[in-house]
Order: C-alpha cells, then structure tokens, then sequence
C-alpha cells in the first residue's frame, strides 16, 4: 500500500510539471491569435503573459513559508477550484485586463503545484535516485511542450477559437486533483516538521546555481518562445511546421531527459554540468545562423537533447549543497527560474520591437554561454573552494 501511495504521489509531481509546462509552451503558438482577438501587437501582447510569470513567482515564493502552515493536500484541492475559476474566466474574458487576472490566477496555480511537485520527489527520493527522479519529472514539461504545441496546432488549423487550448490544459489538474484527494501525505507531513527543526548554511555556490537556473530559463524561453514568429516572419513557414518545430525541441528534450535520467548516475554532476551547457549553446548558435529550415529541425532536436538535464541538474546540485534539503532551499532554485520565467517578455517583448527576431535569439544565445561560464565556476569552487561564504 505504500508503494502504491508513493507511486501516486510521484505521479502527481510528474503532472504539476506537465501542466506548467503546457501553460508556458502554448504562448508561443496562439500569440498572434489572441493579439488578433483583443486587437493589439503582437510585442503589446507578450507583456500581458508577465502576468502568468509573475504569478508562478509569486506563489513560488509564498509557498517556502505556506508548505509549512498549509497541508499540501488542501493547497492542490484549493488550486483546482482556483483553476476552474480562472479557465472559465479565460473563456468568457471580454478584456485584456481580465484576461491578465485569469492568466496570474493560472500563474500562482501552477506556481504551488509545481512548488509541491519538486517538493515531493527531493523527500520520496535520495542520492542518484532523486536526481533521476528529478529528470523524469521534469520531463512531463517537456512532454507537455511535445503534445501541446500539437494540439494547438490542430485547433488553430481547424479553426477553433484559442481558449479551447486552455480548457485542455485543465484536464492535467483535473487528473492532480483525482489523484490527491484518493492519497495520504503523511509522510510528507513528517519531513516537513523535522526540517523546521534543522538549521541549513548554504554555500556560495548556492548563489551561483541559482543565478545559472535564472539564466538558463530565460535564454530558453526567450529562445523557444519567439522560435515560432522568428519561422514564420524570417523562414517563411506555415503554422503546421512552426508547430512541428517546436513539437520536435519539446519531443527530443523529452527524450533527453528519459535518456540523462538512466546514465547520470554513472557521471560527475559538474562536469556533466559544463559538457551539456557548453554544447547547448553551440547547437543553439548554429539553429540561429542556419538558412536552411530542414538543418534548423535537426538542430533544434538535438538542441532539446542536450539541453534537456540541465535545470534539473542544477535543481540537483543545490539540493546536494546541504545534507537535508530544505523547502526554502528548493524553492530558492525554483524562484530564480521563475524570475527567469517572469523577465522572458519583459525583456524580449522590447528587443523584438526595436532589433528584430535575430537579435532576440541571439541574446538568448548569449545567455547560454554565460550559464556555461558560471558552470565552469561552480566545479572550480567546488573543487578548489575559491569561494567559502556561507549564505
């Protein structure tokens, strides 16, 4: 019965993984639609999806103190009746501003979920085990950005209005909730009162995971968000390939992680760190500056491979910083991913408005050869500690 309990909760931090991912993803691809639905530029539009970022940030950040006065359980049951509410109001939002309220509402949501997702497995699981375990969850967002992007596709191709990709993504929370309300979090309620009683010191490298995961996220979004304009305005190519463009980044960083979650264990996390950060962004310079669409889907699927463990990796890493890894700590690494999240309109929406698609991805390629700096420096710290301020 246990196993049984413990299979079912892994399988809930899978599915707070897919339904963020679904969330974030479909932006891309039905943009243009709700800009034409609410009669604004695309660029004006991107800035109202902040709204969804800034609510996974700030549930992201509430929840390191919430988890601990909220049982887990309530906090799901309260998001799935928050989600309904806010699917509905999506659906029959009339304005810009309360589609803005629906998307934070969805936002903070998938913020809490996801918060409790990783929560979950880094408490479930120990060693290895939890770094693979922390791989296969993380590859139901990837899951979400393979099938997603599919389905919008197909709507959009026939012609049904954009919201209805929305009420999809609440069929995932509908599954959270079946599954929550049939399990015990018992154990999970143990752990948390042991770690209340454990004082953490956080090293400085720390600090420099957590900057990498900001980086990291928004050089991806950044990238795989404006992938579909940038094929559409600059490659010439029509919405079914755009979706399959970016159906095949999510379809291989899917595999990429069922792939890592199987052979990391037989590798060094650092330096497996810096090998897969440093070819990241290689793949990703060559994507920008091929002409050829057929070389540019070859690219960007092994783009999505190899990029495919590097968040978890340092999800990972700065969950083996300290001997008992805290909610705080987690949620540390989970918040900086999310400023990255938060900053991707606020800092592309007026690059794309001033310099074009081009540059915009090569920014986000820019950020990528810094996260391979910063992974050079977090295995030399480690190694030769360089830097021993504790935070």
């Amino acid at each position: 019965m246990q196993d049984i309990n413990r299979i079912g909760l892994t399988w809930i931090s899978f599915l707070s993984y897919a339904f963020t991912g679904a969330l974030i993803v479909v932006t891309g691809m039905i943009m243009g639609n709700i800009s034409d639905y609410f009669h604004l530029s695309v660029s004006k539009m991107s800035n109202t999806f902040t709204f969804l970022n800034a609510g996974i940030l700030i549930s992201i950040f509430i929840n390191s103190w919430l988890i601990e006065i909220v049982s887990l359980k309530k906090q799901i049951i309260f998001g799935f009746l928050l989600t309904i509410v806010a699917i509905t109001g999506i659906v029959f939002s009339n304005s810009v501003f309360l589609f803005s309220i629906n998307m934070f509402i969805l936002g903070l949501v998938s913020g809490i979920t996801m918060s409790i997702g990783t929560f979950i497995i880094t408490h479930l699981y120990s060693g290895s085990k939890r770094g693979s375990q922390l791989l296969l969850t993380d590859s139901f967002f990837s899951m979400s950005g393979m099938i997603f992007p599919v389905i919008t596709a197909f709507l959009l191709e026939k012609k049904i209005i954009w919201y209805w990709t929305y009420v999809c993504i609440g069929i995932i929370y509908l599954l959270i909730f079946i599954l929550t309300i049939n399990l015990s979090f018992k154990k999970l309620k143990i752990n948390i009162k042991d770690i209340k009683e454990v004082k953490e010191k956080w090293n400085f490298n720390v600090f420099l995971l957590s900057i990498s995961a900001l980086l990291y996220i928004l050089g991806q979004l950044g990238f795989i968000s404006w992938v579909p304009q940038y094929a559409t305005e600059i490659m010439n190519v029509n919405i079914k390939k755009t979706g399959d463009l970016v159906g095949s980044f999510w379809m291989s960083y899917m595999l990429g992680m069922w792939f890592f979650s199987f052979i990391i264990k037989f590798f060094n996390l650092y330096r497996m760190f810096i090998f897969l950060t440093s070819l990241s962004t290689i793949l990703m310079y060559f994507f920008i500056h091929s002409q050829n669409f057929l070389n540019q889907q070859y690219i960007i699927i092994s783009l999505g491979f190899f990029s495919s463990a590097i968040y978890t990796i340092i999800i990972t890493l700065a969950s083996l910083q300290t001997k008992k890894p805290s909610p705080k700590l987690i949620n540390l690494i989970l918040l900086f991913g999310t400023i990255g999240t938060l900053l991707t309109f606020i800092v592309t929406g007026p690059i794309v408005e001033k310099q074009g698609l081009y540059i915009t991805l090569v920014s986000s390629n820019i950020l990528y050869g810094i996260v391979f700096l910063l992974s050079l420096l977090i295995y030399f710290n480690k190694k030769y500690k360089i830097f021993t301020i504790k935070l």
